[in-house]
């Protein structure tokens, strides 16, 4: 593999990429969110220090990139596990910012406009532990396909696709963390299920209960612990669908790049967004505004692109 794959050339911003743009930018921007509501959010200040120290990080990589193929590999990757943790900074900043106001009552008054009815337990007469077994399954692939996809893109060495692949996903996810300031809420497994009752209401066959602890653990939800502490726990990361938003994304992509495995793509991710709601993960509005989020997403993100190579060419 070319030892400088993926980065732009010297003639440029010395190695930073347009995805290292774009999360620094970000950064700053979760900062300034800091910064100008530091009366409500607990330690503020560290987390301005650490996106300050990530970014620096971020700068000193993408500088030795080249060096090495083990540098040129973690430039390339280092993306995905950095936005995941830009996700769990929300997790501090979202629920003091609303002073604990969730939207989940207007959500689900927006449901039982559209369709006369809670979706969620109108599915119930539908369950089957085999079909929520697959459907769990399903939705837990969200991160695989995207390391599916990027994967195939890295081992043909494509380093336009492959970096069109990852400025996308960066994009569209922090997209989604824009809609999560404005409206935070949790989710109809709290509010309109007995969360504590899910495995019991909703089983699966053999690795629903597992699947589900890992989901949850990613959404910061407390286990073994009471519904009400569950609640206040757990991650407000529920509209827009980002699964549904960046599975809708991932699909294009992988149509876009025209893929080997894209057809695995195809059916997990339709699968995917169906378990949004029969897992009581979203109301149905929120696959709307995924869907309308991914299409922006989708037009803009190119757009974007474009713009900050370009001035990264442009720099002295």
């Amino acid at each position: 593999m070319n030892r400088r794959s993926f980065v732009l050339s010297r003639n440029g911003c010395p190695g930073l990429s347009s995805s290292d743009i774009l999360i620094i930018t970000f950064a700053a921007i979760l900062s300034m969110i800091n910064i100008a509501f530091h009366e409500r959010i607990p330690n503020w200040w560290l987390m301005v220090l650490i996106n300050i120290g990530a970014s620096a990080a971020i700068v000193a990589i993408a500088r030795l990139s080249g060096k090495s193929w083990f540098l040129t590999f973690i430039h390339d990757w280092y993306p995905p596990p950095v936005v995941f943790f830009s996700f769990k900074e929300l997790y501090y900043m979202i629920k003091p910012i609303h002073f604990g106001q969730d939207y989940d009552g207007l959500l689900i008054a927006i449901d039982q406009w559209l369709f006369g009815l809670n979706p969620t337990e109108w599915l119930m007469q539908y369950a089957q532990p085999w079909i929520t077994e697959i459907l769990q399954i399903a939705y837990t692939s969200f991160y695989f396909l995207f390391i599916l996809l990027g994967y195939e893109l890295y081992r043909r060495q494509q380093k336009e696709e492959f970096a069109s692949f990852m400025f996308t996903c960066v994009y569209g996810f922090f997209l989604s963390y824009i809609g999560y300031f404005f409206l935070p809420a949790v989710g109809p497994r709290f509010t309109l299920h007995d969360f504590s009752a899910l495995d019991q209401e909703l089983p699966g066959v053999l690795l629903t209960p597992w699947l589900r602890w890992f989901v949850n653990a990613g959404g910061s939800v407390p286990m073994g612990v009471p519904d009400e502490i569950a609640l206040a726990g757990t991650q407000r990361d529920v509209f827009p669908s980002g699964h549904t938003m960046m599975t809708i994304v991932l699909m294009v992509l992988a149509s876009r790049f025209k893929v080997s495995n894209r057809r695995v793509i195809y059916v997990l991710g339709i699968l995917l967004i169906i378990a949004t709601v029969y897992q009581r993960y979203h109301y149905v509005v929120d696959l709307i505004a995924g869907a309308v989020f991914a299409a922006l997403c989708i037009v803009t993100a190119p757009k974007a692109q474009q713009f900050i190579t370009a001035r990264l060419r442009q720099s002295p």
